[in-house]
């Protein structure tokens, strides 16, 4: 009979005690109708929350070191090219971001510009971000990537052709011997002008967008457009 009335208390308080408890669960952010979020806070390399929601993740800062020995580059003007300049390499600081799983955009931080390749297969800097925008990352031997057109591609021939129908050909991100970038149909996995080492920011790179962030003059100065004599002596 005493072990009966132990058990209808301890349902009694077990009651009494159920709401206070649920009161401290922690509910699910809701983002809308329907939909729940991710509790953890989106944010960018610099530590800001929301910066690339759209883009599905906070970004790599990262330089693309091609195997021609240019690093790639992303201009405000719309310009891709790459540059053999080691000590002022600001438009070569670049934020690679996940858009959907083997699949990134990659944006200039200086110049706040995507790269992107047309049907055409022309490299091109957008000021907006769109399905041109997206790449194909792969990783290849000794650490190297590739970046391919998500959108375009060449797609094998009708079975008319007398030569057997290959399968499709991805076209990639290339900068060949003289810095300028290459067509995508022209490009192949296996060449050097394709291939790209992801290099990390050293000191001097992390300095340069503290200050681009902070100091109007010496942003100002950055993205000031060169000089016909500064121009020269870069050769691009």
């Amino acid at each position: 009979m005493v072990i009966i009335w132990i058990f209808f208390f301890l349902s009694l308080l077990q009651e009494s005690w159920s709401p206070g408890l649920a009161a401290e669960v922690p509910q699910a952010l809701s983002c809308a109708k329907g939909q729940t979020c991710d509790p953890r806070l989106r944010r960018d390399a610099g530590g800001r929350g929301g910066v690339y929601e759209h883009l599905g993740g906070a970004p790599r800062r990262r330089k693309l070191y091609c195997a021609t020995k240019y690093h790639l580059q992303i201009h405000a003007s719309g310009k891709i090219n790459g540059t053999l300049e080691k000590n002022s390499l600001f438009l070569g600081i670049l934020e690679i971001t996940a858009v959907d799983v083997g699949i990134v955009a990659i944006k200039g931080l200086f110049s706040s510009r995507y790269l992107a390749m047309n049907k055409r297969g022309r490299l091109y800097a957008s000021e907006t971000y769109n399905a041109e925008c997206e790449f194909v990352e792969r990783i290849h031997e000794l650490g190297y990537n590739t970046y391919a057109s998500r959108l375009y591609r060449t797609v094998p021939s009708g079975a008319n052709n007398k030569r057997k129908a290959s399968a499709e050909r991805l076209w990639y991100v290339s900068i060949n011997g003289k810095g300028r970038p290459r067509r995508g149909f022209k490009t192949r996995r296996t060449q050097k002008s394709s291939l790209f080492l992801p290099r990390v920011l050293d000191n001097k790179d992390h300095e340069m967008v503290r200050l681009f962030h902070t100091n109007v003059k010496y942003r100002e100065s950055l993205l000031k457009p060169p000089n016909k004599n500064q121009r020269r002596r870069r050769g691009h």
